[in-house]
């Protein structure tokens, strides 16, 4: 939460940012809108807009905090209650959030700060997402799936597809459960396994769906080497050196089907836990609300976001690897500096300097840096 003082000096700045900047949305006339102030990210919603100027007037007169619009299409976007609106089709979207990664860092900083590798972590689960589900699987084209930065600690993944529109929630939940694994059974990707006597046959690199991927995920895990990776996946230490030592014939094998080239005493354990480790992880609260909810709002693409005055910057999947959230999606870099009271902030890193780390102290930092702080609720004018 912050302050009346912070807020005013915050919705100056989106005032101003806004002023300079257009926002076109396609079919603007059949979005449903939801605004919030920087405490608030939806604190009114069912408006709705005849054109882009006109949207991009409010913006300019208003500088709202949050900017929201619907996944759905609607005939009457402003009206209510919603059966009033006449649903017209849904995009499929994505929330994908550092904060779903488990991640060993968001356990030192906390869920409410955002670091390099959360960052980093997001941002390869999203091209994960886009590359090893959407495309091959679901035959999506790349032309048909847009990406942006949340503005904060994930990205929005938009899958506009004709064919899509008008699943209805319980085929998106079909979708979801499919990219997190929800039950998937062993024995379809292994059926011999359980049977004295049998070679354990399984899957090969060459293979469709999950048990291609587990035979890829493994052979590429073996060719790193890294112990501390499966460690990491809750593979036992004596069973993660036994598969390093042997991984030529572990990796010989599964090219051929044979996944009993080294024997393991908790083979099932082993294998299950390694393929619910390819599935993407969305929390089940932003599954349920953003992937599965055909009336559900979400960020507008190159609005502000504002818990961290960052742009939820769209970005093409072709410069998603190589993008910068405190690079490449800072809307107020300046030399302009501000006087600020940090109460805490671990180090961070904004248009390629370092802040921090600070704890109860006072600080003159770059207009951007300050806003960032404050908008977290990490820091206060003086």
């Amino acid at each position: 939460m912050i302050d009346q003082k912070e807020m005013e000096f915050a919705g100056r700045l989106f005032k101003k940012y806004y002023a300079g900047t257009r926002i076109d949305i396609e079919k603007i006339i059949q979005k449903e809108f939801g605004f919030g102030d920087f405490n608030n990210k939806i604190s009114f919603r069912h408006f709705a807009f005849k054109t882009n100027e006109e949207f991009n007037n409010y913006l300019r007169t208003k500088g709202p905090g949050f900017i929201s619009f619907s996944s759905a299409f609607y005939m009457h976007p402003a009206a209510r209650p919603m059966p009033n609106k006449i649903w017209n089709g849904s995009e499929l979207i994505f929330d994908l959030d550092a904060n779903d990664l488990d991640l060993q860092c968001a356990k030192e900083h906390g869920g409410s700060w955002v670091c390099r590798n959360c960052f980093d972590s997001v941002k390869q689960e999203t091209l994960r997402l886009v590359e090893d589900f959407l495309v091959p699987d679901f035959g999506f084209s790349k032309n048909e799936i847009s990406i942006n930065f949340s503005g904060n600690r994930g990205y929005h993944v938009h899958v506009n597809n004709g064919d899509v529109l008008w699943l209805s929630s319980d085929a998106r939940k079909q979708i979801s459960g499919y990219i997190k694994a929800e039950g998937l059974d062993l024995e379809a990707f292994f059926p011999s396994l359980g049977q004295r006597g049998q070679v354990l046959h399984g899957p090969m690199p060459d293979d469709f769906g999950y048990g291609g991927k587990l035979a890829r995920f493994v052979i590429s895990m073996l060719n790193r080497n890294d112990i501390n990776e499966l460690l990491a996946m809750n593979i036992e230490k004596p069973v993660a050196r036994k598969l390093l030592a042997k991984k030529a014939d572990i990796i010989l094998g599964i090219t051929t089907g044979n996944w009993d080239k080294v024997n393991l005493q908790k083979k099932r354990e082993v294998w299950k836990s390694l393929l619910q480790k390819i599935a993407i992880r969305q929390s089940n609260s932003i599954d349920k609300n953003v992937t599965n909810d055909i009336h559900h709002l979400i960020r507008v693409p190159d609005t502000l976001h504002g818990d961290t005055g960052l742009v939820s910057k769209t970005v093409p999947l072709g410069r998603l690897q190589d993008f910068d959230p405190m690079e490449d999606a800072v809307a107020f870099a300046s030399q302009e500096t501000v006087k600020i009271h940090v109460k805490n902030a671990p180090e961070f890193s904004m248009k390629g300097e370092e802040f921090g780390p600070f704890n109860e102290q006072d600080a003159e930092l770059p207009l951007h840096a300050a806003l960032y702080l404050i908008l977290k609720g990490r820091a206060t004018l003086t």
